[in-house]
């Protein structure tokens, strides 16, 4: 059964108690969480007409590398209406998914999983281009500047909204290295990133010789499905990647307690220094191949193998790409580098996948008009507290909340979907000032710090306060 919709609850002109920037699944979760809260009234805009998730890269079988529980509101909300298994039933296909006995679902399911929530949660207006946000200290409320967008992305008309608080889901932007950036943006150029390659599968298919840039799981991802697809004895790929291995993900289940609230909580209670330190070695955390994923490659290079010779397919890690440029226009030269050698090379090919992940979209120029006001920290970036607010000026007396903007203060869960729920019902309580969605006290078997302050003890309950170790002891 769907949900049935809410009336709507605001009047013209009245100011909204949120606006909603970014309709992504961080967003989505949120909204589909303030959903049943009647006395919140929120309002979501994006400039996308209608919800997209990687579309470039919902490859045929390729799995989330969470399970479905992580859904948009589990976590926070086991019986709301939103849930995965609602849309299953929804959709008269639970019997099916509980014989399947699948716990990752397929990422073109939670595609459309969300795009089943965007299509009847109220509130969301796609085809919306926010413009400006600035504070009104008059009225003391957000002013938010958009513009409504036709069917082809042309500006159809202009429009204002007051807010007592917003939340930012912007996302995320593909991230292209310096050396590849002029050839990506060249017209008709083989050079693509993975966030567009099914779009151009077929034409790269069909290439003499192709390269991938990228040792993520997306660049697994497309190798594979290259490698597939391609004659035996001829495949022609290289696979290049600047990490010092084709590295498996973190994924022991101690391991995954990094994805806990008590991590973030933790994480955030850190010195500046030591998070960005940690940032920085926690890669395989979350940048690392699911272990299925580097099994799948492993087996399908040895099938090439059965009937004598080796496929010619090159893997290497370890190598950099110095620069790149044209050749003869039809294809790419690229200078690499190996890192443990000191080697370099020239590698000429004729399409390129770059698989280098994604980027925190820039608040800048969103937030520019609430620049004067920003508190940030000594590399300039946002200061965010513990409940996912910016550090604003105290004459501001509204709230900024982000969504997948904070992996610099709360870690590496920032842009995970296991902690979206736990994220919106955060962000719904504090706004609401009550608990509407009660939080567990602790979620992690792993005591991450000395200080009683750095984890909550479950309900009724006393942490243990640890002594002290004098040196030498």
């Amino acid at each position: 059964m769907s949900p049935t919709p809410l009336p709507p609850r605001h009047e013209p002109d009245a100011p909204r108690d949120l606006v909603g920037i970014g309709i992504g699944p961080f967003n989505l979760s949120l909204a589909a969480l303030a959903h049943p809260l009647s006395e919140l009234d929120s309002v979501f805009y994006e400039q996308r007409p209608g919800f997209d998730w990687h579309p470039g890269l919902l490859i045929d079988g390729a799995t989330l590398q969470v399970p479905f529980l992580a859904d948009l509101v589990t976590l926070a909300d086991p019986a709301s209406p939103w849930s995965f298994l609602n849309y299953l039933k929804d959709r008269d296909r639970l019997f099916p998914f509980y014989f399947a006995e699948r716990f990752h679902m397929q990422r073109a399911e939670y595609d459309a999983y969300c795009r089943w929530v965007a299509g009847r949660l109220p509130g969301l207006h796609f085809g919306h281009q926010v413009d400006a946000v600035r504070w009104d200290p008059e009225r003391t409320l957000f002013e938010v500047d958009f513009t409504q967008l036709d069917s082809e992305g042309e500006a159809e008309a202009l429009g204002r909204t007051h807010t007592r608080n917003i939340v930012l889901g912007v996302g995320t932007a593909p991230h292209i290295p310096e050396p590849l950036k002029s050839l990506v943006d060249a017209p008709g150029v083989p050079v693509i990133h993975a966030a567009d390659y099914l779009a151009h599968r077929e034409r790269f298919l069909t290439a003499e010789h192709i390269t991938v840039i990228g040792a993520g799981q997306s660049g697994a991802e497309v190798f594979l499905d290259l490698l597939r697809n391609r004659p035996a004895g001829r495949e022609k790929i290289h696979w290049l990647a600047r990490t010092e291995a084709f590295a498996p993900m973190e994924y022991s289940k101690l391991g995954l307690e990094h994805f806990t609230p008590d991590y973030t909580r933790y994480f955030h209670a850190l010195a500046e220094p030591v998070r960005d330190r940690l940032v920085a070695a926690q890669w395989q955390l979350h940048k690392g191949i699911d272990a299925d994923t580097i099994a799948a490659i492993h087996d399908e290079l040895y099938r090439r193998t059965l009937h004598g010779g080796w496929p010619d397919a090159v893997l290497t890690p370890a190598v950099t790409v110095r620069t790149a440029g044209l050749v003869a226009t039809t294809q790419v030269e690229l200078h690499l580098e190996h890192g443990q050698q000191g080697a370099r090379t020239r590698l000429v090919t004729d399409a390129v996948v770059l698989a280098t992940g994604y980027r925190e979209r820039p608040l800048g120029q969103i937030l520019a008009g609430l620049d004067p006001y920003l508190r940030r920290d000594s590399a300039e970036r946002p200061r965010i507290d513990d409940q996912f607010r910016l550090a604003l000026d105290p004459s501001v007396h509204g709230r900024v909340y982000v969504q997948n903007a904070e992996l610099h203060t709360h870690g590496v869960g920032a842009p995970d979907l296991g902690l979206a729920a736990w994220r919106s019902a955060t962000i719904l309580n504090s706004l609401t000032g009550k608990d509407p969605y009660p939080l567990p006290r602790r979620t992690a078997f792993t005591t991450f710090g000395l200080e009683p302050h750095s984890q909550v003890p479950p309900a009724g309950r006393t942490a243990q306060t640890l002594t002290p170790l004098a040196d030498g002891r």
